[in-house]
């Protein structure tokens, strides 16, 4: 009778697991790679892996309600266009369809790149930017705050991470400050990218008058369709966009990552209207309040060719195409001499990891600068099994070691550049909503390339012979991270 017993249980068991792979593989056909590597997860941890499926991996409700918020968005857009300040972006569309809008010499070929931003991911680009450039924490926060405590009529942030520390509560008690002032202060956090963070830590925030709104508040564990964009706009008139979270961690104070090199982005100029424009449209899905275009926050373009060209780049579940994947695609293929890449993670789709490999076949000078010590070891160890066979084709890969390295960074050629919270990875591409700033002009990608080459500096350069002599152990880990990529 018992082994009758057991026999039972092993013939439901086996029953149950075909019939949740069924069900993985309904719900996620759209990826073949996530479907395989979720009926892995499944085969090898019978029940429990179907477990940490429905709460990792089973939101194809999110499609839809995403579907609505795009369809807004499109509205929200189309309604900026037409403001009558924006003559010059309604005039801008005929420019670029003929593909020569940036006339610079030796770039004309980024034309088409401008065209694919534009009509793909609705990236206007505007020309009378000023750009100031952070390549640490410490610097880009006193900015923040400094600009904060000149505001005049609005403060609108959304950030990933808000910790509730020292540095958190310097950001909280200027906005609170801002508030009491009559000063509107809008604050927009992602639910899962705060879940450690008490929500009483925003109350005097609130308390003063100032708004809070959470992205996808983590009713379960969702670590898919993360809102990891990092903005602020000032009243209109300066934004920030880049890696940079708040807390702690970010500006090299803690002992667990000590230096934090990251790349952050201060605007002044037209580009600021688009920053805004991504906050509104974020910000309205989120809040019970909808906030009109003509209410003064979106200030008219001017573009009068004077200062740094800049396209804002939006991507994510509620966006048509996957923008700066494609965008990420383009700058590869349009390179002529070198790619310099900065990523926390690489765990690259197929087409990059491609096109990197023709790149450096073609005899580009391609460059990866990725951490020496990881803060998700199975990403690290999925990253250093595409490294490895990049290796292969003369790719010179880097490990950064003076401390953590989460700069999302590419420059090509000294021509364009990209910055912005998009990291070189699937999540990024395809289930993270993320924004960059892509930025043609010399001189702003001639200083990336320079730090580039300094953080080189802190860095020891993986070998290939080195590579080839890694441990059995180290192969497995490898091999099994490369397997669950997808999913991490």
């Amino acid at each position: 009778m018992p082994h009758e017993l057991l026999r039972m249980l092993m013939s439901t068991a086996f029953i149950l697991n075909i019939i949740f792979g069924v069900i993985v593989v309904f719900y996620e056909r759209r990826n073949p790679a996530v479907t395989w590597a979720w009926l892995m997860v499944i085969t090898l941890i019978p029940y429990v892996g179907f477990i940490i499926y429905l709460l990792l991996g089973l939101d194809s409700r999110k499609y839809r309600v995403f579907a609505g918020k795009a369809k807004k968005d499109e509205e929200i857009y189309e309604a900026f266009m037409e403001m009558d300040g924006n003559r010059v972006l309604r005039e801008q569309v005929d420019i670029i369809h003929q593909k020569n809008i940036l006339r610079v010499k030796g770039a004309e070929h980024l034309n088409d790149m401008i065209y694919l931003n534009f009509f793909s991911g609705s990236g206007a680009y505007t020309t009378n930017n000023h750009l100031t450039l952070f390549f640490e924490g410490a610097a880009k926060f006193e900015a923040l705050l400094e600009d904060i405590r000149q505001a005049k009529r609005f403060i609108h942030l959304q950030y990933y991470i808000v910790h509730g520390d020292e540095t958190g509560r310097k950001l909280i008690a200027a906005l609170a400050a801002k508030a009491a002032e009559g000063v509107e202060v809008r604050f927009l956090i992602d639910g899962m990218g705060c879940i450690l963070t008490p929500r009483g830590f925003f109350k005097p925030l609130q308390a003063a008058g100032g708004l809070l709104a959470e992205f996808m508040p983590p009713h379960f564990i969702r670590v898919n369709f993360r809102n990891h964009r990092k903005i602020c706009v000032v009243d209109g008139r300066v934004g920030y966009i880049g890696g940079l979270n708040i807390g702690n961690e970010y500006l090299g104070l803690t002992k667990r990552f000590g230096y934090w090199r990251d790349t952050h982005v201060k605007v002044t100029g037209d580009a600021v209207a688009h920053l805004e424009l991504r906050f509104l449209m974020d910000w309205n899905f989120c809040s019970r309040e909808t906030i009109s275009l003509d209410g003064g926050y979106l200030p008219h373009i001017i573009s009068n060719g004077r200062g740094a060209g800049v396209q804002i780049v939006s991507s994510g579940p509620d966006t048509a195409q996957h923008n700066i994947l494609y965008a990420y695609m383009k700058m590869i293929s349009e390179a002529d001499k070198s790619i310099f890449i900065q990523t926390p993670y690489f765990v690259p789709d197929d087409s990059i990891f491609e096109a990197l490999r023709i790149a450096a076949l073609s005899g580009i000078d391609v460059r990866i600068m990725i951490p020496a010590r990881p803060d998700h070891p199975f990403v690290y160890w999925a990253s250093l099994s595409y490294l490895g066979e990049l290796l292969d084709v003369g790719v010179t890969c880097y490990l950064y070691r003076k401390g953590f390295v989460h700069s999302k960074l590419i420059v090509i050629d000294s021509l364009v550049a990209s910055v912005g919270t998009a990291n070189m990875d699937v999540r990024s591409f395809k289930l993270n909503f993320e924004c960059n700033a892509f930025i043609y002009d010399a001189k702003i990608t001639r200083t990336l390339e320079e730090q580039y080459i300094h953080d080189i500096e802190d860095c020891v350069r993986l070998e290939r012979e080195d590579y080839l002599r890694r441990s059995h152990w180290t192969k497995i880990r490898e091999s099994v991270s490369r397997l669950l990529s997808p999913l991490l």
